[in-house]
């Protein structure tokens, strides 16, 4: 039956990111030195768009599975994802002062405890996916190997570190597209793409709908970084939470440099199209990630 009620993103979101927070608490190394744990917490407890367990639930969620359950993927999720903000802040890297509103690790830390409580989020994050089966007991010790293994492509030399190699590399040159969309599909996008591709593997859906819902994460991430692209160019630090205009005063290539702010804003819309017509095989399901990829190009910070 066509569905006839009217989604509520905030709602939805406000559910999991409740559910997340004191998960991610309870499975915080409350033995770790207490300065670290600190730091640790800071960031981590420190809000943002917890947009990758979100994706992560809402896909499972969409394919018939209580995506609640499986949440501790989203906190090993999300703890990589801030492990990634505290050092991209450092001054050798970004060197930026704030960070969702405030100031950014290494500014309250130091240099050297900020890489050390980013360091022990990224480490953290992989015991959570490989105890998995500790904790659940349904849960396959080959399914947490698997998530365990396509963790560290997303975020390794293939990956998400790779795409900020090339990022730096192309610093101070003119990329053509298709080089700013490379630093991208592996800098932004290869994380959130394990959001959907962990869901999938989980919950083992059809094979059109499997392919559907990656072309769907793929274009996702390209969405997620033009509309940052888009926010740095026009936004400013009391909305963003982060100090705007760096990409540019850094000359790097990015979506509004390469395309101009029009053309960027034409190249996000039609990237939303794509992205919400590859959800067709899921039919009235796909309500769910419609709307995220909707929040994905509207959001303001």
């Amino acid at each position: 039956m066509p569905r006839t009620f009217a989604f509520d993103l905030a709602a939805y979101a406000s559910v999991v990111n409740a559910r997340l927070e004191l998960r991610m608490r309870d499975l915080l190394p409350q033995g770790a030195p207490p300065r670290l744990l600190e730091a640790m917490r800071y960031s981590l407890e420190g809000g943002g768009k917890r947009f990758r367990p979100l994706l992560f639930v809402a896909t499972l969620d969409s394919l018939g599975k209580e995506g609640l359950r499986y949440l501790d993927v989203g906190v090993a999720m999300e703890m990589a994802h801030t492990y990634s903000l505290i050092h991209d802040d450092l001054p050798t890297m970004d060197n930026d002062d704030y960070r969702r509103g405030r100031p950014t690790n290494h500014k309250v830390f130091g240099e050297a405890m900020a890489i050390l409580a980013g360091d022990a989020l990224l480490t953290e994050a992989f015991r959570i996916l490989a105890e998995l089966p500790l904790r659940l007991t349904e849960f396959p010790p080959a399914l947490a190997l698997e998530l365990v293994a396509g963790f560290a492509r997303a975020l390794g030399a293939e990956g998400m570190v790779k795409g900020q190699v090339l990022d730096l590399e192309g610093e101070g040159k003119d990329l053509p597209l298709e080089g700013v969309e490379e630093i991208h599909r592996h800098k932004t996008g290869a994380f959130l793409r394990y959001a959907v591709w962990a869901a999938v593997r989980i919950a083992r859906p059809p094979l059109e709908v499997e392919s559907a819902l990656l072309r769907y994460a793929e274009r996702l991430g390209l969405l997620f970084q033009v509309q940052d692209d888009i926010l740095d160019s026009v936004g400013d630090v009391a909305t963003l939470g982060k100090t705007p205009g760096k990409d540019a005063a850094q000359r790097k290539a990015t979506y509004v440099t390469v395309l101009g702010l029009e053309e960027a804003q034409r190249l996000r819309d039609h990237i939303l199209r794509e992205a919400t017509e590859a959800l067709a095989p899921l039919g009235e399901d796909a309500f769910r990630l419609e709307a995220l990829a909707r929040f994905v190009a509207s959001r303001d910070r």
